[in-house]
């Protein structure tokens, strides 16, 4: 039995093709693995704080000297990573928002990529502490920027995944979705088949 972790970044319930893909993902996976637990996490419904002082003093304060803010802030950021750590797999969906990533995402991540948690400094530079972990991202974008100088995304999240260690990581573009009906649903449909197979 495996542990599915889902992160929900679209700021839309409604009309969210990064929602869509989601749900094809949970139910072709529920179908192959019966089994295993799926835990969505909605940042759009249970919104993530960006990074603050609080978060900041509750990672670098001995706990007997921290605030009642820092321990809040840290008690959170603490129940986020312990997700991460349980998961054997990631599957963030994350809409293109002006050439990157949400930044309800962002602010995820900043509670998750831990020193001595998720990655430690070594002589050698920092190493990734979650390794064996795979990580699917599920995105939606108006035009086709795959590849491209303007794919802010895909070479943001790698690095990130990588530095904590996972490297097992498949994108799944669905793009070209304001340039009209043709391209819209030929960017759908390619995704949608990509995704057909990962289960």
């Amino acid at each position: 039995m495996s542990n599915i972790l889902v992160i929900e970044s679209s700021a839309r319930q409604q009309g969210s093709v990064s929602r869509l893909l989601t749900e094809q993902f949970i139910a072709q996976w529920q179908t192959a693995h019966p089994a295993d637990q799926i835990q969505v996490r909605d940042l759009a419904v249970e919104q993530v704080p960006h990074l603050d002082a609080n978060l900041l003093g509750g990672w670098m304060t001995p706990a007997e000297q921290q605030s009642s803010a820092e321990q809040s802030a840290l008690l959170l950021s603490d129940k986020l990573t312990a997700e991460v750590l349980a998961a054997d797999v990631l599957v963030l969906a994350a809409p293109m928002y002006n050439f990157a990533i949400p930044s309800t995402l962002k602010a995820w991540l900043d509670h998750v990529l831990r020193a001595g948690v998720t990655f430690k400094y070594t002589e050698t530079g920092p190493q990734g502490l979650l390794t064996g972990k795979r990580a699917f991202v599920l995105t939606a974008r108006g035009g086709i920027y795959a590849g491209g100088s303007m794919d802010h995304q895909e070479p943001y999240l790698r690095q990130a995944l990588g530095f904590i260690g996972i490297h097992d990581v498949s994108f799944i573009h669905a793009e070209g979705l304001n340039l009209g009906g043709e391209f819209m649903d030929k960017g759908l449909a390619a995704a949608r088949a990509q995704l057909a197979q990962v289960a």
